[in-house]
This record gives structure tokens, sequence and C-alpha cells, in this order.
């Protein structure tokens, strides 16, 4: 195997690693979250709904102001180090609270922290592939094998009613910030240019929308969350 062909080996097996961890943190916490809201908080149909909508809001808010800061001021790697360690200190947090009441500020922090770090660490990744549209899907499974890993550990430990999944979620987000300084070096790509109204508010993107395929994409992704 020749020298470029085992860096490119590296870093394929160093991203696919990132997407485990990534998404593992995802299963952590989402699948058991309304089962913890009803039982240990003993929240209600209503609280619970609402508690599902955050990471949505979170999603569809926080990229904007995340991505910017990504392209313009600090490296991917650094961006997502900081992300996920303020998350792992929001969501422990989170589950030693007593009510729906003090929980779900905490809950919605931890989100706005998390949902950018799922574009991130897919921008990261194709930064760093030489032909994305091979290399892209054999990397991105990883997370889904991680999403699923953690469910199977939290069903084998019967935890679904309690805190645990969420603990296992803020102890991984830790191993997350750790890993991601270790990441190749991602600089931001538009360093120095200088920021305006109209980048604040994402103008530009919105030419994108004249693209039929493009449209429909984004038409789907918003319902979906």
């Amino acid at each position: 195997m020749s020298t470029a062909a085992a860096g490119s080996s590296s870093i394929r097996l160093r991203l696919s690693a990132m997407m485990f961890v990534q998404y593992f943190i995802y299963g952590s916490w989402l699948v058991t979250l309304g089962t913890f809201l009803g039982t240990a908080l003993k929240a209600s149909g209503t609280e619970i709904g609402f508690m599902y909508s955050l990471p949505a809001m979170a999603a569809i808010v926080s990229p904007f102001l995340v991505g910017m800061i990504a392209d313009r001021f600090f490296a991917t790697q650094k961006v997502l180090a900081f992300l996920h360690l303020a998350g792992a200190g929001l969501l422990y947090v989170a589950t030693t609270q007593g009510s729906v009441a003090s929980f779900w500020p905490l809950f919605l922090l931890y989100t706005l922290c998390y949902m950018p770090t799922l574009a991130l660490t897919n921008a990261l990744a194709f930064d760093h592939m030489s032909e994305p549209s091979k290399e892209f899907p054999r990397i991105r499974v990883l997370g889904t094998i991680g999403f699923i890993a953690a469910g199977l550990a939290i069903g084998q430990l019967g935890a679904d009613a309690t805190a645990l999944p969420l603990q296992l979620g803020a102890a991984a987000s830790v191993i997350m910030a750790a890993y991601c300084l270790t990441l190749p070096h991602t600089p931001p790509h538009n360093a120095g240019r200088k920021l305006s109204v109209r980048d604040l508010l994402g103008l530009d993107a919105l030419a994108l929308m004249k693209d039929r395929s493009f449209a429909v994409f984004v038409l789907g992704s918003f319902l979906l969350c």
C-alpha cells in the first residue's frame, strides 16, 4: 500500500470513528427522552411533545450562527470540541433537575450546542475526502451504527426510564470533545472576509432555492424536523 493510500485510509478510519461517536450521543437520549420525562419528571404528553420540538427548533436556528463562526473565525474541529464539551455539561446538569420547568431551559441550551455539530461533522468529513460521492456513504454509515449501538446498550441496561441514557450521552460528549481535537485540521474557508448583514441573515443561500431539486430537499428537511 502506498503512503498516500495509507494516509487516506487512516483519515477515513478517523472520520468513521467521529461519525460513530457523534450519532451514539444522539441515540443515547433521542428515543428514551420521553420515557424519562414521563417517569422521572412526571411530564405530561404536551410537555414531552414540547421537549421533542426543541431539537427541531435548535436545528433550524443554531446552524446559521455556528456555521458562520466555523466558516470565518475558528477551525471546525475546535468549534466541534467546544460545542460537545459545553453540551456535555448542560446535558449532565439537566439530568439533576427535579422538574420539567427547570429541565427544559437546560435541554434547550444543550440542543443549541448539539444540533449544529451534525452539519459540522459532515462539513469536516467532506473537507478531507478525495472522492466524497464514494467515500461519504461508507463513513456516514458508522453514524447509524453508533445510533443503534447506543439504543442496544441502553436496552441491555434496562435504563430507559432513568437519567442514565442522558448521562451516557454527556459522557460520550466529553469523549467526542477530546477526540475532535485530534481530527485533521480544518481551517475556516472564509477567514478574513468581511461579515455583512446579508451574511447574518443568510440571504445568499436563498438563491439556491431557484434550483427545484434543492427546494424540494429543503422542504423535505423542514418537514422532517
